[in-house]
């Protein structure tokens, strides 16, 4: 599944021809290619320090194995330009009230034009029903971004080890304030906003079936329609994923306050 985020790139210079002139100038950029299919992922300034895909999987991978992580899904969006891969830690499961339980993932991201830095985000995967959500970046707003005197990977195990040690924190204390908080029609609208027009029958349907009451009923309707019922090789699925929890998160901590005001 890995092998699928490596492939080669290499960089290009990208130089300018005067009128009339068959000497190249500098300007300052250059293009990152992908060799096996030709492909010009992106132009970059020649600060962009260029990070394989690779790279990141050879300094992830023993930490991950370390926690006895197991990949779950790697995606590869526009061709290569960014990739997303997810590990899941199936031994280190969470309880959260009296029937779910869940486990830790991380997401690892990269692209190669300039639209994401090296990040590493937090993960949810719960047991019952096999839906991943994302939680967003946890450790320390961690965010390497690609530029020559900010590429390095001499944290990735703190880093990786924070993530995992915030987002079971995260499952006690944030979870059980979703669970025990109803939503308002309005949270209905804002939710189903949130989905492209093309998914709304399908979600509405959800809605319907499964009769959320709570946030935390709301958020996984969210992440069953994301993990089973739309195009995982779509970068706008992710997106939207990567939006649902902060947002259900935000409205569930808001109704709590009013409620004990």
């Amino acid at each position: 599944m890995l092998e699928n985020a490596i492939f080669p790139v290499k960089e290009v210079a990208a130089v300018g021809y005067p009128l009339n002139d068959f000497v190249p100038n500098e300007t300052g950029y250059k293009f990152i290619v992908r060799e096996d299919t030709g492909k010009v992922l992106s132009c970059m300034s020649d600060n962009y320090k260029l990070v394989k895909n690779e790279t990141i999987i050879k300094a992830a991978e023993p930490i991950v194995k370390k926690h006895k992580g197991v990949v779950k899904e790697v995606s590869v969006f526009n061709g290569g330009r960014s990739v997303h891969m997810k590990w899941h830690f199936p031994q280190h499961l969470v309880k959260i009230g009296k029937e779910d339980e869940l486990t830790p993932e991380i997401v690892i991201g990269n692209s190669y034009d300039g639209t994401l830095g090296v990040n590493i985000m937090a993960g949810a995967f719960r047991l019952i029903c096999l839906n991943g959500a994302v939680i967003g970046i946890v450790a320390s707003r961690y965010k390497n971004k690609h530029i020559k005197s900010n590429v390095s990977f001499d944290d990735f195990d703190e880093v990786i080890t924070e993530t995992m040690d915030k987002t079971k924190l995260i499952f006690k204390e944030e979870f059980p304030v979703l669970q025990g908080t109803r939503f308002k029609d309005k949270h209905v609208i804002d939710f189903l906003q949130m989905f492209p027009l093309q998914a709304n029958e399908m979600v509405t349907q959800s809605l319907i079936a499964n009769k959320p009451k709570s946030f935390w009923d709301l958020f996984n309707v969210g992440t069953n329609v994301l993990s089973h019922h739309m195009n995982r090789d779509r970068l706008a699925t992710h997106n939207i994923e990567g939006r649902l929890y902060p947002a259900i998160k935000k409205w569930a901590e808001k109704e709590a306050k009013v409620a004990i005001a």
